[in-house]
């Protein structure tokens, strides 16, 4: 198998995200244009999982710059970051399906909002952002190359790590004891299969 066909899965796979994305953001952007005005993002670190997912992994194939940084896998190994590659556009899919309209790029509620815990987040709380992470873990398995090969972990954890935390205490602020019962049998990032410390993941 020619190696060249790792990043083109890659970029095939970041516009099915893209699409995705584009798609279920539909009730999102006819909000803004019924309020005329766009919410402000929460934390800048919106912007850098962008620079992860798309920006360096154009440098990367389609220029020499960071060509001192590559490194070799064995096929195997690419064929196991299609798997999870796969799993992740998949997750990311159906977490946008199964919250519906309630899905906001930006950090926040509406008076009309229901809490979902139906479908993938009857198991966990953050199906998004694990779909991202395990996008990042796929991608160093696709793009052989040690800046945009990791570029996506590195960019997408310090969201994670500045949101989760916020995002849930304006879930508890919204939803009150509903919110803590949720929470007592759901996982942030990983079903309940076993315990884990939640102040990490």
């Amino acid at each position: 198998m020619n190696p060249t066909f790792f990043p083109a899965t890659y970029f095939s796979g970041l516009l099915v995200a893209s699409v995705i994305r584009w798609h279920y953001s539909r009730d999102y952007r006819a909000l803004v244009k019924k309020e005329a005005k766009r919410p402000k993002a929460d934390t800048p670190l919106v912007y850098l999982p962008a620079l992860g997912m798309f920006v360096l992994p154009v440098v990367y194939t389609f220029s020499s710059l960071l060509s001192p940084l590559d490194y070799r896998l064995p096929v195997w190994a690419g064929c196991a970051g299609v798997i999870v590659y796969a799993f992740s556009l998949w997750l990311l899919w159906r977490s946008h399906v199964d919250l519906g309209p309630s899905f906001s790029p930006v950090t926040g509620t509406r008076p009309e909002q229901r809490l979902v815990t139906a479908g993938v987040y009857s198991r966990i709380r953050h199906p998004m952002y694990a779909a991202h992470l395990l996008w990042g873990l796929a991608q160093p398995l696709l793009l052989w190359n040690w800046i945009a090969g990791f570029s996506m972990v590195f960019t997408v954890l310090p969201l994670y790590l500045a949101r989760v935390g916020p995002e849930e205490q304006m879930m508890i602020d919204r939803f009150g004891d509903e919110y803590w019962e949720y929470m007592e049998r759901t996982g942030r990032l990983f079903p309940e299969f076993w315990q884990y410390d939640e102040r990490i993941f």
